[in-house]
């Protein structure tokens, strides 16, 4: 068994969307949708919060909640200016500031929290407190920008962890894996000068954001080198991720030597996810998930740290979910996946997974990774 914090708050799930339906407005003849108003609603993270406890692994974790960060701590990754027009146009109610960010009053306060919960998670890693942690965070934030919230993620949750456990010298060299479903591009713009954090991004190729996420995007200047971004094509199912995992991402972060390896944990590459075509299984996430703590145990005493980010199907984050934390914590205790035989019968062709083969040897030679 290992000491895997756990932090969540029942506060963040009650985060609005606002007035949407799936990614359109509503009027004319696109109906509402019940719950939160987005794809990104609470029911993912809740069910699966639900069955940790209905099995009984929440009680093998250290359960915690975190404060809001501050706005000082806010304040390593976003403009002043940013932060006062969020806060206060969530003090009159709400409303949208980027693309695809709409929020509710108060959406300041729990979008402070849910960066808080990762803030707090990385700092336990780091200062010793726990062997790795989970962050049920909530809106998300790898796709936050600076000063342009962007695809359902109002801050940037991991950034402004990672920017102020280096403020607090609590270490300097991070990695962060990104294998959401789309591109980490909000992480990528905050680090893309850094030569101390590289961020790797597995992601599908051209579905959000759509300009962005391409190989050839390598870092700038001081941090040329240290962003790797892996676009794969749709459809690449299990053999794909974890290819792609010993492949590319392994020896990048063993050439690297990170002092903590930091997750954006999305469950969006899933097979039934609403807004992606890559047939990952719960099993996917549970092998991604032991590769990277084998790591971690090889390059940085095991710490690791995970920040939930996206996932959008109520039936099966929560399994994804459990897999992810029975893996980190190392506890009997098992939430057997319903769908793992007619998710296995679904995974590409020997064919078809002879053409991502290929394509990732192609980026093996890119990358000039061996």
């Amino acid at each position: 068994m290992r000491r895997t914090g756990f932090f969540w708050d029942e506060k963040c799930f009650w985060h609005s969307g606002g007035n949407y339906a799936g990614n359109l407005p509503v009027g004319g003849l696109v109906q509402p949708l019940a719950a939160g108003g987005l794809p990104e609603n609470p029911e993912t993270k809740r069910r699966l919060k639900n069955l940790m406890d209905v099995t009984g692994l929440t009680r093998s974790l250290e359960a915690r909640s975190a404060t809001e960060a501050t706005f000082e701590t806010l304040s390593l990754v976003h403009p002043a200016s940013f932060l006062k027009e969020f806060k206060a146009t969530s003090d009159a109610g709400g409303g949208e500031l980027g693309l695809r960010t709409p929020f509710g009053q108060g959406g300041y306060e729990i979008a402070a929290l849910s960066t808080g919960l990762s803030v707090a998670a990385l700092e336990a890693v780091l200062r010793g407190e726990v062997d790795n942690a989970y962050a049920l965070s909530r809106p998300p934030g790898h796709h936050c920008l600076p000063d342009f919230p962007n695809g359902f993620c109002l801050l940037a949750n991991l950034a402004i962890a990672i920017r102020s456990a280096q403020t607090k010298g609590l270490a300097k060299r991070f990695v962060v894996l990104d294998w959401d479903v789309h591109h980490g591009n909000g992480t990528e713009a905050v680090f893309i000068e850094d030569p101390d954090v590289l961020t790797i991004s597995i992601h599908q190729e051209r579905n959000y954001p759509m300009d962005s996420g391409d190989s050839d995007v390598r870092g700038e200047g001081a941090g040329q080198g240290a962003n790797m971004n892996i676009p794969l094509p749709p459809g690449g199912g299990h053999a794909t991720y974890l290819e792609a995992m010993e492949r590319l991402v392994i020896p990048a972060i063993s050439a690297f030597e990170p002092e903590v390896i930091v997750i954006a944990n999305g469950y969006d590459a899933a097979v039934i996810d609403p807004l992606s075509c890559m047939l990952a299984t719960a099993d996917t996430f549970r092998h991604m998930t032991r590769m990277v703590m084998a790591l971690a145990d090889e390059l940085c005493d095991g710490r690791l740290m995970m920040a939930h980010e996206g996932g959008y199907s109520e039936v099966y984050v929560p399994f994804c979910g459990h897999a992810v934390l029975e893996e980190m914590s190392g506890a009997d205790i098992h939430a057997p996946d319903p769908l793992a035989e007619t998710f296995v019968a679904r995974q590409p062709s020997a064919k078809a997974q002879a053409f991502f083969s290929d394509h990732l040897g192609e980026m093996s030679d890119f990358f000039n990774v061996k």
